[in-house]
């Protein structure tokens, strides 16, 4: 991911190659270096991947029906005959140094214990019939099943619950190419309002892209710093979407300092000029740490529309957040309000796996909310994730 220059190195770096053009005796430098940026090239798509970006991975098919309830979840489900295709080996998470097991000794002169996290943490919205947040249930509410590809769901343990708003880092990530010129002002005015409706102790990055993703703000809870990047407007060049998504969520993934991580994704067309494909970007954001992605269509009836719905509705199906698209401008803002919302009011659910981690492999997940009063409760979440051995964490 590219990082933009303050507007004073830009001069500077402006004036240094007008007289290296008159010079003419030294070739051009690139762009990346033209920018003064570090552009971290993507990994060769995969030889199993489809270059034409099928919506929907073929690791996560949906069933028919929902796993069972309480009362028989052993019992195979429905669909127990349909084998759960393996995708490989789960994208390489950050890791620190030291070995598994191993004591090391950091720079200030104390210990580190590194050891494998078992746990799972999800979080989870919960509606009712009518569409409305459901923010009080508790603990004894809800029922986790992970299935881990013999078709048998079982049901999890739940070892930690949490009810309340806690701080979430948040990646807003926009789509800057030449057909949101006209738009941006919009969208700017209604993330601000995101960001002024969300927990104090958030903290906020923000990436724009086109042809490639630029860090434009990083990690900060300053809104007239956060205004100022998404006032950074271009408006050019091509959309990206893949290669900014799987450019942002490695920037949550490492530089992320509170557990609960949310996307924002916003854009007006298809992709046409990432590198990875959609099934690529989905793949490296279903591990248990990664983050749930929002998703904002701001679409018209131009050629590969229903792509571009499809690619924002997997996003966020599987990563157990919401697609939007808005008829016009002013419900942007509106939607932005809804995701605030949506954001502060989920229960953060963790539970240690039946079949431990070290097995690796995709894991689908399906969570169940019952309580006195309510009838069909809806539960959104993340459908799975991949189990990554080497997700650890360290105790000092």
């Amino acid at each position: 991911m590219h990082l933009r220059n303050k507007p004073v190195a830009g001069a500077l770096l402006f004036l240094l190659l007008v007289t290296t053009s008159l010079m003419g005796n030294q070739a051009q430098p690139n762009q990346a270096q033209a920018q003064g940026t570090q552009h971290v090239q993507p990994t060769p798509l995969p030889p199993d991947v489809d270059p034409n970006d099928p919506a929907v991975p073929a690791w996560v098919p949906r069933p028919a029906t929902p796993p069972p309830s309480a009362s028989n979840a052993a019992k195979p489900s429905t669909n127990a005959n349909v084998p759960v295709p393996q995708p490989g080996k789960a994208p390489e998470q950050p890791i620190s140094e030291g070995s598994v097991g191993e004591v090391t000794k950091n720079a200030s002169g104390g210990f580190t214990y590194k050891s494998i996290v078992n746990e799972v943490t999800l979080s989870a919205t919960v509606l009712d019939t009518k569409r409305h947040l459901v923010t009080n249930l508790d603990k004894a509410n809800f029922a986790v099943y992970e299935d881990s590809g013999d078709g048998k769901w079982q049901q999890q343990s739940i070892t930690s619950f949490i009810r309340k708003d806690i701080p979430v880092s948040i990646g807003i990530v926009v789509d800057n190419s030449g057909s949101m010129r006209t738009k941006r002002a919009a969208v700017t005015k209604a993330v601000l309002n995101l960001i002024q409706a969300s927990n104090p102790q958030d903290e906020v990055f923000v990436v724009n892209f086109n042809d490639d993703p630029y860090l434009d703000q990083d990690f900060t809870s300053k809104v007239d710093l956060l205004r100022e990047a998404l006032d950074r407007v271009d408006s050019r060049g091509g959309t990206a979407l893949y290669d900014a998504v799987i450019a942002s969520a490695d920037h949550l993934a490492k530089g992320a300092k509170k557990e609960k991580k949310v996307l924002l994704v916003v854009t007006d067309g298809v992709d046409n000029e990432s590198r990875e494909s959609l099934e690529t970007a989905i793949h490296s954001v279903l591990n248990d740490s990664g983050p749930t992605i929002y998703t904002i269509g701001i679409l018209g009836d131009e050629p590969g529309t229903k792509r571009a719905k499809r690619a924002l509705q997997s996003l966020s199906d599987q990563t157990g957040g919401v697609a939007f698209f808005p008829r016009d401008l002013e419900e942007v803002d509106e939607i932005s309000s809804e995701v605030a919302r949506d954001i502060r009011n989920q229960y953060s659910i963790t539970y240690k796996p039946i079949n431990p981690r070290s097995n690796g492999g995709y894991r689908k997940v399906h969570v169940e909310a019952h309580a006195s009063g309510y009838k069909d409760l809806q539960v959104r979440t993340r459908d799975g994730y991949f189990a990554d051995e080497k997700h650890t964490a360290s105790t000092k």
